[in-house]
């Protein structure tokens, strides 16, 4: 069976390793000239690397990243600890696979590095996705017809394919954006850093954890901001605020600071120390009530971008991938609809309630101070008392290719 998988990010790398592990031939359609990376670091909970175990590349990934302990969540004035659950080794013996903090360039290099060359077409833009009884097609900005017996929209937030089959819909912008930094792990060795530290404060949150094996920790200092708009010549454009969607876009020197200003002495000196400080405004994706029609399917960002206060976005498109190769093996060109059918219904309601409970995570890390803050932090320390891992960590338990229910 062949299929075209549209968007060579995390997501698309993952469905086609995955699809071609269901033995099916797959062509890989990336709009960049080359295979890049851009952002920074990332989480990878036990739910994902079991399942890049399953695609072989565990050893690569782990071999780049860092292996948390613990998590310490502080409060943002005096770095006082609220509590801390346990990572490492007894995460990873609990849930059968580790705990990984990686850059997100050394995850996407580890994944294409699997995909052969002969698969992928670089620096083709799709204009287009069709579809009848028998087959679906995907055309590109050249003229370039592809013919296959599936399509599978990995294309991101910003996702075409998605308004294609479902009509008019743009990435929402969530009311919060990020400040975000790596530092060389010299530069922040006299602070005394928890290897991964969540400070909470009113409007804002200030995450922190080593990648690269250890040499770069990276920095996300999240705050509350508004989608604001001014008027250029005859028409409205959106400024060049925090809630621009950009991974490229500079903050202005001591920027970050000011957003920051009161907050403990070693998160002040984590934001001075950091050089280039990127800012970029958080945006989610509506609800979908389905993913597919036909031979097209979305999946990951496309289908369900989310806020990242639980860390399992690149987890969620991971999952997708592996489900989609399963419901795909063995399948034949006539049966593609109905295994898609079956993707959706395994993966869309833990992927949707994924996303609400992201958004819940950001609301609660933000409330002001008084009662309310001292009533969470409270309510999170009698939790840590009880339990060893975090409350989402229920989820890290499930394999999506054993639990065939749906």
């Amino acid at each position: 069976m062949r299929a075209v998988v549209v968007g060579a990010g995390i997501g698309g790398l993952a469905a086609t390793l995955s699809l071609r592990r269901a033995g099916h031939e797959v062509t890989l359609v990336e709009q960049a000239a080359r295979f890049t990376e851009i952002g920074a670091g990332i989480q990878l909970a036990p739910n994902a690397t079991r399942l890049l175990r399953r695609l072989g590349l565990l050893d690569a990934v782990a071999a780049q990243a860092a292996r948390p302990s613990h998590v310490s969540f502080r409060t943002w004035s005096d770095g006082a600890e609220i509590c801390r659950y346990a990572l490492g080794r007894a995460a990873e013996d609990a849930f059968g696979a580790p705990y990984l903090l990686l850059h997100r360039a050394d995850l996407h290099q580890a994944l294409a590095a699997a995909v052969p060359p002969a698969s992928v077409r670089l620096n083709s833009v799709v204009v287009g996705i069709d579809q009848d009884d028998e087959s679906a097609s995907v055309t590109t900005a050249n003229g370039d017809r592809l013919r296959a017996d599936l399509v599978v929209a990995a294309d991101g937030i910003r996702s075409a394919a998605r308004q294609w089959l479902f009509g008019a819909d743009e990435a929402v912008f969530s009311g919060t954006a990020a400040y975000r930094a790596l530092l060389p792990a010299d530069e922040v060795a006299d602070l005394d850093l928890p290897d991964l530290g969540i400070w909470l404060g009113p409007g804002r949150h200030f995450v922190h954890y080593w990648v690269r094996r250890g040499e770069l920790l990276n920095v996300v200092a999240v705050v509350t901001a508004e989608a604001r708009t001014e008027v250029g010549t005859g028409a409205k454009a959106e400024a060049e605020t925090a809630a621009a969607e950009s991974w490229t876009a500079r903050a202005e020197p001591g920027e970050q600071l000011r957003e920051f200003d009161g907050w403990d002495s070693r998160v002040l000196d984590v934001l001075e120390r950091a050089g280039q400080v990127f800012r970029y405004g958080i945006h989610t994706r509506v609800p979908l009530a389905r993913w597919n029609i036909g031979r097209v399917t979305l999946l990951g960002d496309s289908a369900h971008a989310m806020v990242p206060f639980q860390a399992q976005g690149a987890a969620q498109a991971i999952m997708d991938a592996a489900v989609l190769g399963d419901v795909l093996t063995g399948a034949t060109p006539a049966e593609v609809p109905d295994a898609l059918d079956r993707y959706v219904r395994r993966r869309l309601a833990t992927a949707t309630t994924m996303q609400a409970n992201s958004a819940r995570a950001g609301d609660d890390f933000h409330l002001p101070d008084g009662p309310e803050a001292q009533a969470r932090n409270a309510r999170m320390s009698a939790y840590a008392d009880e339990h060893v891992f975090l409350p989402q960590a229920t989820g890290w338990a499930v394999d999506v290719l054993e639990d065939r229910r749906s």
